[in-house]
């Protein structure tokens, strides 16, 4: 690779129901056009003439051209029989931070990299996570419902400083959350798989303590991966644990919280309210109950995905990682698939 060009094929997704992109909007946000890639490139000079590059949608040219392919850039592909039809392969990079849906990675061939999107995301995750627990805080998806019912009463608020937010999953999107957090003057905890402290946390604990930690929250702030450790970690018995009149947001995925039994926590008024971003599948059905489900907010999977910028850092973290891969360094954002993430 160091004395000849870099062979990188970007698989773009045309959107369609069911799958990534979630809606017709997000095609244009997430595709890698090669006006896009160049304006990438060009803050890399050092990679210019480097590079032959295949931008292609969904499987339109994908084994032709993965069959000299040294690179590829996507967010999903074709993983049966990977190590023949890209026999040269050394690097996928996937698009998002999530890889649950590449899960089992038993398909990656032997001695190919894989990294992910992480870090990408943090910035935009850490407003959405400021402005969803101040809406929980000051009755928002109570006031929605009130709205749909053609209901005026007031509910008041103090200011938040001095409450309680537990962060479930710190890595780069929680750890942005808790620092808007606490800047604002709230208790932060914490919970990780490592527990390792952080500067945005004042109390850091692994999953053995969240049933501990549970009851202490007003917020909860789910920023966890889906994994096998992490599915269902949110089941009713969890959810009962919480303290009365909290509120919660899930950010991760559907299948940490179920969604059933959090609807009927909030009918008993057990939760406050609950912002949701996330659903599996995605979009909602027009026919769910969860949009009737009081003192629920809905939002289409659009807490951490920038609109202007996501393809630009996406690229940067790319063009970054191609330059350590070129020069035998470590990458950045390594997926470890024994533990899905």
């Amino acid at each position: 690779m160091a004395d000849s060009k870099i062979r990188v094929h970007v698989k773009n997704n045309r959107w369609a129901p069911g799958s990534f992109p979630n809606t017709p909007e997000g095609e244009e946000v997430f595709t890698i056009t090669e006006e896009r890639f160049a304006d990438g490139l060009a803050l890399h000079p050092e990679l210019a003439g480097r590079l032959d590059v295949c931008i292609d949608w969904d499987t339109d040219r994908f084994e032709s051209s993965m069959a000299t392919a040294d690179v590829l850039l996507s967010w999903n592909l074709p993983t049966g029989n990977l190590e023949h039809v890209a026999p040269g392969l050394k690097w996928i990079h996937i698009i998002g931070a999530g890889v649950e849906h590449l899960m089992p990675m038993n398909w990656v061939p032997d001695g190919v990299l894989v990294t992910n999107n992480k870090g990408a995301h943090a910035a935009k995750a850490g407003e959405y996570g400021l402005m969803s627990v101040l809406m929980l805080h000051t009755s928002m998806p109570r006031f929605a419902t009130f709205q749909r019912e053609h209901h005026y009463e007031s509910v008041y608020s103090t200011p938040i400083a001095g409450r309680t937010a537990l962060v479930v999953g710190v890595g780069s999107i929680g750890q942005a959350v808790a620092g808007q957090l606490k800047r604002l003057g709230l208790k932060v905890l914490g919970v990780t798989r490592h527990g390792n402290p952080m500067d945005e946390v004042d109390e850091m604990y692994t999953a053995d303590a969240l049933d501990a930690q549970l009851p202490r929250a007003d917020y909860v702030f789910i920023a966890t991966p889906l994994t096998e450790e992490t599915r269902g970690l949110f089941d009713a018995r969890r959810l009962d644990l919480m303290k009365p009149g909290a509120g919660l947001v899930n950010i991760g995925r559907e299948p940490v919280v179920d969604y059933a039994a959090l609807a009927e926590r909030l009918r008993s008024g057990h939760l406050s309210g609950a912002i949701l971003d996330v659903f599996e599948p995605e979009p909602i059905a027009a026919d769910s109950p969860l949009w009737d489900v009081p003192n629920l907010f809905v939002t289409p999977h659009v807490s951490a995905d920038d609109g202007d910028s996501y393809v630009p850092l996406t690229l940067d973290l790319f063009f970054q990682n191609l330059k350590r891969l070129l020069a035998g360094e470590e990458l950045q954002n390594r997926v470890r698939p024994e533990i899905g993430y």
